[in-house]
């Protein structure tokens, strides 16, 4: 199981990246215009394809660098609404979420919009 992990003054914390993928997109899922998240990775649909459900981390990817986070979201929206403004609701909801439950700084969150989806 792989851990993100951040140093700072006080010692080293350490979360479970399938926690924090969870974190992040139950976050993102939960925004209006969000019909799903997108694979990111192949090897997230292969895993998918293997275990015959959706892996936690789908359409999540997370870097560390110089302690602070680094979000790739790669999403579908429902077709018709404004992808700016959803967009934008995304960045705030999972930098606000992710802050509030770890206290690791985001900084930068970066959504990708792979797939438009009719109702």
């Amino acid at each position: 199981m792989t851990m993100i992990k951040i140093e700072n003054h006080l010692g080293a914390i350490e979360i479970s990246q399938n926690y924090f993928a969870k974190l992040v997109g139950h976050a993102a899922s939960e925004c209006f215009g969000v019909s799903g998240m997108v694979f990111s990775t192949p090897s997230q649909g292969i895993r998918s394809v293997l275990s015959q459900k959706d892996v936690p981390d789908k359409g999540v990817h997370v870097r560390v660098g110089g302690g602070s986070l680094y979000i790739d979201l790669h999403i579908a929206v429902t077709y018709g609404v404004n992808i700016a403004a959803i967009v934008k609701s995304i960045v705030n909801k999972v930098r606000y979420t992710v802050e509030e439950a770890t206290g690791f700084e985001v900084s930068r969150v970066n959504v990708f919009v792979d797939a438009m989806k009719t109702l």
